[in-house]
């Protein structure tokens, strides 16, 4: 399969584009920096940024599928939301998804799919509500985020299948929570932030890339849970990860300290959802990691760096 992918360096994107060009998979990434970390045969990459109309767009005439990954980091310790901030967050997503949806239209043969980005921020915050696919969207800034976003990938539907990556907390090596956790819990510092009450919902690296890889090869349309089945607590997560390197996880960060590091920001932390993937496992796909504990066994346990 030939496929064109936007925000391929990032942190899922990465993992997502070796374990296309592992299985044979012909890669082309789209890249505002022109890096390849991959070093692969299967991987070309072409410098331009897709948030700019651009050469690129003639790319995807050329492929089976696309894969619209790219958007600015929604938590960065250093940028609060700052009015200007959140502008970029959605302009980020917003102009890459509607020039890839323009590709799509100018293709004399279009791709057979689009699977593009999305967010359970697109629920907002429900509590310990168990959220689905069919449930509607919340009213925050993520949640209309998401939903634009979402609405902007759609605009492709009547020219291909469009499958909406609606992403959980993804936990993996080398980028994602884990890198900004690791350091504290490391030193025993770690420990549950917010009430702690709060629903977490995961999903292990493999599992994110392997539900991408079942969304290509298969009639998999419309939103999608990535998650794992098995939501968690803050306060189950913390202990959990503490367990995971043989360390106390009990030192709290209260709502308050979070909200004064991060501004509204903090929000993405507080207010979150318990979210299960039923189309997902409904459509036969299989977890490798279904508990949290193998999951953190297998990324961190017994490490010692």
């Amino acid at each position: 399969m030939r496929i064109l992918v936007t925000g391929g360096t990032g942190f899922i994107g990465s993992h997502f584009v070796r374990a296309l060009a592992d299985r044979g998979d012909q890669c082309t990434v789209v890249s505002r920096s022109g890096r390849d970390p991959w070093g692969h045969a299967e991987v070309h990459v072409v410098r331009a940024n897709p948030a700019d109309p651009g050469d690129w767009q003639g790319q995807v005439g050329t492929v089976d599928a696309v894969v619209n990954l790219a958007g600015e980091r929604i938590i960065d310790p250093k940028r609060r939301w700052t009015l200007a901030r959140k502008r970029l967050l959605k302009d980020s997503r917003l102009d890459v998804t509607e020039n890839v949806v323009a590709a799509f239209r100018e293709a004399t043969k279009p791709p057979r799919v689009l699977l593009s980005s999305s967010a359970i921020g697109f629920y907002g915050p429900r509590g310990g509500d168990i959220l689905d696919e069919s449930e509607p969207g919340g009213g925050d800034f993520l949640a209309s985020l998401s939903w634009e976003w979402e609405r902007a990938a759609r605009q492709a539907e009547d020219i291909t299948r469009v499958t909406l990556l609606r992403t959980g907390l993804v936990l993996g090596r080398g980028g994602g929570v884990l890198d900004a956790l690791l350091p504290m819990f490391k030193l025993g510092l770690g420990g549950p932030w917010g009430s702690g009450d709060q629903w977490l919902s995961w999903i292990h690296i493999a599992d994110q890339v392997g539900i991408m890889l079942f969304a290509l090869d298969n009639d998999l349309s419309g939103p999608v849970n990535l998650a794992a089945p098995r939501p968690v607590t803050v306060s189950d997560f913390a202990a959990t990860l503490g367990r995971s390197l043989g360390k106390p996880a009990v030192l709290p960060a209260p709502a308050f300290a979070l909200k004064m590091g991060l501004g509204q920001a903090a929000s993405a932390l507080l207010d979150l959802q318990r979210v299960v993937p039923r189309r997902a496992l409904g459509a036969g796909y299989q977890f490798s990691f279904p508990e949290l504990e193998e999951a953190l066994r297998d990324l961190v346990g017994g490490r010692a760096d």
